[in-house]
């Protein structure tokens, strides 16, 4: 037999309870269906939808940012040689005082090229290509006095740099960091005159 009882806050549900079957339905608040949480306005969707990335520096920019890197820095790293991979990489310096853009577009390097026996200073004109908003220092054919014609193509990027060399038939990788030069100590001293000379000179 089916009835509908009332039970405190409860009304109709079927349940066999004993020998009997009743039906007794749930009105508690607890069962009621779960409310999602509202979604976000419709606006403030599109809006980040919308957003835009930061806008890129221009080329003038980059090229103001790496004279200013590369100017008074050192590349410390190493390189390999093709053929000799049973060999440890070896050690290489270059420091660069200087680099400055020309009016004609090349770039002036005034560079110290420490690697091997070889230690010269030198200023060199090269190439900077862009791969977007990386720079390229390239060299082709290019004779430096001391050392002979090298090939390169060097990757300056966040402080690292990594590239290939070629020297005639032999050639190799060459990867680093690069590290700023410490700023030179300002003096309050003045510098010695004449006079000052020939005090030193007096018993």
């Amino acid at each position: 037999m089916s009835k509908c009882f009332s039970w405190f806050s409860w009304s109709c549900c079927v349940a066999v309870c004993g020998l009997g079957l009743f039906a007794f339905h749930s009105t508690r608040a607890d069962d009621q269906p779960v409310k999602k949480p509202a979604e976000a306005p419709a606006a403030e969707a599109k809006a980040a939808v919308e957003a835009k990335p930061a806008a890129k520096p221009d080329r003038a920019t980059l090229e103001k940012e790496l004279e200013k890197q590369l100017s008074g820095c050192v590349f410390v790293g190493k390189f390999t040689v093709v053929g000799r991979e049973d060999q440890a990489p070896k050690e290489e310096r270059y420091t660069i005082t200087k680099v400055k853009k020309q009016d004609n577009g090349k770039w002036i390097f005034v560079a110290r090229i420490q690697y091997g026996t070889h230690d010269v200073q030198v200023p060199m004109e090269l190439d900077v290509e862009w791969a977007g908003d990386t720079p390229v220092i390239t060299l082709t054919d290019l004779a430096i006095p001391g050392l002979g014609t090298f090939t390169s193509r060097v990757l300056v990027y966040r402080g690292w740099y990594s590239g290939t060399w070629l020297h005639g038939p032999v050639g190799g990788h060459l990867f680093g960091r690069i590290e700023k030069l410490p700023a030179e100590k300002k003096t309050d001293k003045k510098p010695e005159t004449k006079a000052d000379k020939k005090d030193e000179k007096q018993p």
